[in-house]
């Protein structure tokens, strides 16, 4: 049961979709179409180099999300979250949900899909451009399915600028 207006409730955006659908990008438009709004990228907190993946790195790059979201949602100023990762597993939504305040929050999970062949050109485009390198191609491929099992909002993005996506997301 919902206490209060809907309108004093937070909005905390999850937005996850696998490398290359376009949330980094749509979730920077989406934080100047909404009032009042912080924008974390999961990526920023184990931003390292060499890029380490280990248990250890994976509990750490949580507990640094988690902070970050905690204290925004304390923080009075912000009144829509956005938060993307690539968040592939129900279990990373749900971990993280669960380690939240989310009390003053409506919480919209998302994820962003897009065709195999959408991913490829945008991939490919990244990769040509030195900003990916090409093993990227397969590991986003691997999970592209995965989000259809998610009980999130699905949104395509295959045919859409970045700027219809941010608007799809504010529409909610």
């Amino acid at each position: 049961m919902v206490f209060g207006k809907m309108s004093e409730k937070k909005k905390l955006y999850l937005i996850g979709g696998t490398m290359g659908v376009g949330k980094t990008t749509a979730c920077q438009i989406l934080k100047t179409k909404l009032s009042n709004s912080v924008f974390l990228d999961g990526d920023w907190c184990w931003d390292s180099h060499p890029f380490v993946v280990t248990e250890e790195t994976k509990r750490m790059v949580l507990d640094n999300i988690c902070y970050l979201l905690n204290n925004f949602i304390r923080c009075s100023a912000y009144k829509n979250i956005v938060f993307c990762w690539v968040m592939h597993q129900q279990s990373i939504i749900d971990y993280i949900l669960s380690r939240l305040d989310t009390s003053s929050c409506n919480v919209l999970a998302i994820s962003l899909v897009c065709t195999p062949e959408a991913l490829e050109r945008r991939l490919r485009v990244d990769i040509e451009s030195g900003l990916r390198a090409h093993d990227i191609l397969a590991r986003g491929m691997e999970r592209l399915p995965l989000y259809n099992s998610l009980d999130t909002t699905k949104i395509d993005t295959s045919n859409l600028s970045p700027e219809e996506v941010a608007e799809k997301i504010a529409s909610l």
